[in-house]
């Protein structure tokens, strides 16, 4: 099937991509009009960039940003290979996992807050539904801001945003080949060229078989996109980028505590817990479009109108590890039976829930534009916006098989369910319409003040599997933020922030004594001020210190039925410090590197226990380190360095898993073969085989412990043709 996408894809561009290779000058003009639109790295810069797209702010340059901004450059990606968003989010101290099994979609944290699958991730700007497999083959740059995204997004969680930005057209011809050490095969093309001086395609396509290092879990994934530059006219440019996707891989259950209170004695990486050899891999489908259209009325002034559309369908499959309600080592009734038993038993759950329909539509139109009043300059950017977010389900399977113990390899057989799910229905439809305004003003050569505001009307209704309506939100807000810059020199600029965001309450756990209740929308204030300084044109330091307010969401003891309710009370506060640098140190020596510490602390919740300490899930201290030394003028020498503190696995801070270190290393070789260029690249991860636990996140409420990957070895080649 591979050979057969590569033939298809050749055949499709062979015809241009030959005719402009005759003229290399043509082709020069050709890729000229678009460039005012590209936004990328520049190879000569390293691991730097110079400018990301935040939101419905529009491409802004870096060194002029008041925020935190991490960008994983092109080079980057090439040369750490990342396969899943968790390896993605090693590349920043900032981010770590929030529940993020192997062969299932995954979530990230970021400052410490979990991202909203609805809102947190970004395509070209556009919203994305983000329970997808990540993708990386079309992308230039990902682009990570750090904090609140009120202003640019909308109705988002605090910790920040996540926007993947796609390769555009340009003159290429590539294709790659890889395996690593458990089997897996790899295959990936790159293709573009301009078909007329003012329209060019670029299409990307990969096969993956996936042999996982965890028993019973592989897999595989297809991808193809496209995308489209037109210069209608030397005003007017319209951009399309289109994707789809398809996986399937058998999830792999998450381990818990035991009893609540201890950590499993003997963990294993790769067994997969409740295995049954019924269990379906998780299938998901994905489409991701995004069409913008710019018009240059003048010097000054210039719009846009975009729009995106990002559906995901899960066929979601699992033998799920859960609890220990019916298993014998909690027949006591002393455990609470959302966690696995003492002794390590815990149940298995036939769980199915075909056609899981998400959908995020997105309209938007931005005027930006520049004018003086007296001494005064402003960069003004105004615009409206609309998104919807759909939900359909069938009422799902989940019913009780068996129990097992996690000491066993493969758990007894138990049948699956004689059930069926039920006919689908539509579950939530939200509405987030929106009006934003932001003015930079500079005042002198060394003074912006930037000042701006976001009109969110959130409309939004839940249904039953009947579909009769079960909840209806709404809420209306003005959403601030406004910043002072200081540039004394050009190369340094120090800010100070202000910003507030509106994310969506969290549902309650069904445990707990309101069950499925979905809590009011939170409200999260955030205070920051930092230091970027461009110590050379190809090295960028950055250093923040914010601190975050919000809510503090949680299972309250009471003395309820449950035991529990589900509470908005007091706060929970995040303090941190970032330090960042990336780029070029000589040239030989590129890299990126950073450190965050953080204190994330609820207070006045009325539970004197979960005060105090960590927040779970939320290392005080992680630092990352990525190198590439050049050894000769075509060999490089690779490697990186992780590191997380203890990260706490209990509200009352009485249980964390250990601090650890993670080396990984690895080699880049570039020749010449029949005149073209030929790139090996060997990546070795988890150098000493570590055991580590990556995660220690929750979903639907229940606290889940993932452990790290073992040593993986990756090589792959590319040649330019």
């Amino acid at each position: 099937m591979a050979t057969i996408r590569t033939s298809l894809l050749l055949a499709l561009l062979s015809a241009p991509t030959l005719a402009s290779a005759q003229d290399d000058d043509a082709n020069a003009k050709q890729a000229t009009p678009l460039a005012p639109v590209q936004v990328q790295a520049s190879a000569g810069q390293g691991y730097r960039a110079d400018s990301a797209e935040l939101g419905d702010l529009g491409k802004t340059a870096l060194h002029d940003t008041p925020a935190a901004v991490t960008v994983i450059t092109r080079d980057q990606l090439d040369d750490r290979q990342p396969r899943t968003l968790s390896e993605l989010a090693q590349a920043d101290a900032a981010l770590g996992d929030n529940y993020a099994p192997v062969g299932y979609y995954q979530d990230i944290a970021i400052r410490g807050f979990a991202l909203d699958l609805a809102s947190g991730f970004r395509f070209n700007g556009l919203s994305m539904a983000g329970e997808q497999y990540l993708t990386l083959e079309d992308k230039q740059q990902v682009e990570i801001l750090k904090g609140l995204a009120g202003l640019e997004a909308g109705v988002v969680a605090p910790g920040g945003l996540v926007n993947y930005v796609s390769k555009r057209p340009a003159d290429v011809r590539s294709v790659t080949v890889g395996t690593d050490s458990h089997g897996s095969r790899y295959e990936a093309l790159d293709l573009g060229g301009w078909l007329t001086p003012d329209f060019g395609l670029r299409v990307n396509a990969a096969h993956e078989d996936m042999h996982s290092y965890v028993q019973h879990a592989d897999g595989r994934r297809s991808f193809v996109s496209l995308a489209a530059d037109w210069r209608i006219s030397p005003n007017a440019t319209l951009q399309l980028d289109t994707d789809y996707q398809t996986s399937g891989q058998r999830s792999v259950s998450g381990y818990q505590l035991l009893g609540g209170s201890a950590l499993p004695p003997d963990p294993s990486r790769t067994r997969m817990l409740g295995y049954e050899p019924w269990q379906q891999p998780v299938g998901i489908h994905a489409s991701n479009t995004a069409l913008r259209f710019n018009y240059q009325f003048n010097e000054q002034w210039q719009a846009q109108l975009a729009a995106g559309h990002s559906r995901t369908v899960i066929d979601d499959n699992v033998a799920f590890a859960y609890g220990c309600f019916y298993a014998p080592g909690c027949a006591s009734g002393a455990t609470p039976g959302w966690f696995f038993a003492p002794n390590g038993d815990y149940d298995v759950y036939d769980y199915r829930s075909p056609d899981d329909t998400r959908v995020n539509d997105e309209l938007r139109a931005v005027l930006k534009g520049t004018l003086d009043t007296g001494p005064v300059s402003h960069e003004l950017n105004v615009g409206v916006g609309a998104m919807r977010r759909t939900l359909n389900q069938r009422p799902y399977v989940y019913d009780y098989v068996g129990s097992a113990n996690i000491d066993e390899v493969d758990p007894p057989y138990f049948p699956p369910s004689p059930n069926q799910p039920g006919p689908s229905a539509r579950r939530l439809d939200s509405w987030q319409r929106s009006l934003f305004a932001f003015d930079r003003l500079h005042l002198g050569a060394q003074w912006q003040v930037l000042a701006g505001g976001r009109y969110v009307r959130l409309d939004e209704s839940a249904f039953d599997d009947s579909g009769a309506l079960q909840r209806h939100t709404r809420e209306n807000k003005l959403l601030p933020q406004t910043a002072l810059l200081w540039q004394p020199s050009a190369p340094l600029t120090a800010y100070v922030s202000y910003s507030e965001s509106l994310s969506l309450g969290g549902e309650a756990p069904y445990w707990t004594s309101n069950g499925n209740t979905v809590l009011a929308p939170l409200l999260a204030r955030q205070l920051e001020t930092g230091l970027k300084y461009d110590w050379s044109d190809a090295l960028t330091l950055q250093a923040a210190l914010y601190r975050i307010h919000q809510p503090y969401q949680f299972a309250q003891p009471d003395d309820s039925t449950a035991g529990f309710t589900f509470v908005q009370r007091g706060e929970e506060v995040h303090s941190g410090l970032e330090l960042n640098a990336a780029g070029r140190l000589s040239d030989k020596l590129r890299l990126t590197a950073s450190v965050n510490l953080i204190q994330a602390r609820a207070q006045d919740t009325g539970t004197p226990s979960y005060e105090g300490h960590q927040i779970v899930n939320v290392p005080r201290l992680r630092s990352a380190l990525t190198v590439d030394y050049r050894l000769t003028p075509g060999l490089s020498l690779l490697g990186s360095w992780r590191y997380s503190s203890s990260n706490p696995a209990t509200p009352n801070g009485q249980v964390s898993v250990p601090a650890y270190h993670v080396f990984d290393a690895g080699l880049r070789y570039v020749n010449q073969w029949d005149a073209h260029e030929l790139t090996w690249r060997l990546n070795v991860d988890n150098l000493f085989n570590h055991f580590y636990w990556r995660d220690t996140g929750t979903s639907g409420g229940d606290a889940y412990l993932f452990p790290g990957a073992p040593r993986l070895a990756r090589l792959s080649l590319t040649y330019a043709f």
